[in-house]
């Protein structure tokens, strides 16, 4: 069903989705078809942060419960010509959307399906009052006409990200170290007996002769065993601080210029 001019004001607050339910945006702005004043197109938010404004065309559109439901995928629209949403579309602008959308100026797209017909295509600038090239309203009248302020408000999160890392690196420290140890070692000497009469030495031979004692000491000997001594690891806490940021943020105002025609 074709969408009316009765529908504008819902048309604007309307979100659009894809053909597969996929949210596109909300309607920023609608074009009227300069011949039947129906909505014939509307501009939707897209690209990274909602900075590109990307035409829409209403063919085949459905408008329910406040969600505009195009024929087309989100990706598709995404890649459609980046054009100024000015104050008029010209003829250049004009065929590049109609030959994207494959939507000729005869009325009926490539498929042959009906269209918008004639293509001199306008709209107000604010979103709310739109019009046809013969400047007639369509919004809440021309002696109320109004327009919608902006503000851009801030919103402030928190990300975690990695600043650093910490590392435990064993090494070794050599030093010296002294320990007193005991120790013991024979000492001799020689002891001189007489020999009395009666006492047997065994047999008296004269020659030489040679005895023999060994002499001990002790002497220190080091080894060493590997133990472990400690634990070593690592403790995370968070600490929470106070932190500014700084931001730019923008709002719309309005400027009232009165245009007097006076005659002498």
């Amino acid at each position: 069903m074709r969408i009316t001019q009765e529908q504008v004001q819902d048309l604007e607050a309307a979100e659009v989705v894809d053909r597969d339910g996929d949210v596109l945006g909300g309607v920023e702005q609608v074009y009227l078809d300069d011949r039947s004043g129906d909505p014939a197109w509307v501009t939707v938010r897209t690209g990274m942060f909602g900075t590109k404004e990307t035409f829409v065309p209403l063919q085949d559109a459905s408008l329910d419960n406040g969600q505009l439901r195009v024929p087309y995928e989100k990706s598709y629209v995404k890649d459609a010509p980046n054009i100024d949403a000015d104050e008029h579309l010209s003829e250049q602008e004009q065929d590049r959307l109609y030959e994207y959308y494959r939507l000729d100026t005869s009325g009926t797209d490539a498929s042959g399906d009906p269209t918008t017909g004639d293509r001199d295509l306008d709209v107000d600038r604010d979103g709310d009052t739109v019009r046809g090239t013969d400047g007639t309203g369509t919004g809440p009248g021309d002696d109320d006409a109004r327009m919608t302020l902006h503000e851009e408000r801030v919103d402030v999160g928190t990300e975690r990200v990695q600043t650093g890392r910490v590392r435990l690196r064993k090494h070794v420290v050599t030093e010296q170290k002294t320990v007193t140890v005991p120790v013991q070692r024979e000492e001799y000497e020689i002891v001189r007996e007489p020999v009395t009469g009666g006492q047997d030495t065994g047999r008296a031979d004269l020659g030489e002769d040679e005895v023999v004692v060994p002499v001990h000491e002790e002497r220190p000997v080091i080894s060493k065993d590997v133990v472990a001594t400690e634990q070593v690891g690592i403790q995370r806490e968070s600490v929470t601080e106070q932190r500014e940021v700084t931001t730019d943020v923008s709002r719309e105002e309005v400027d009232v210029v009165e245009d007097t025609d006076r005659r002498s």
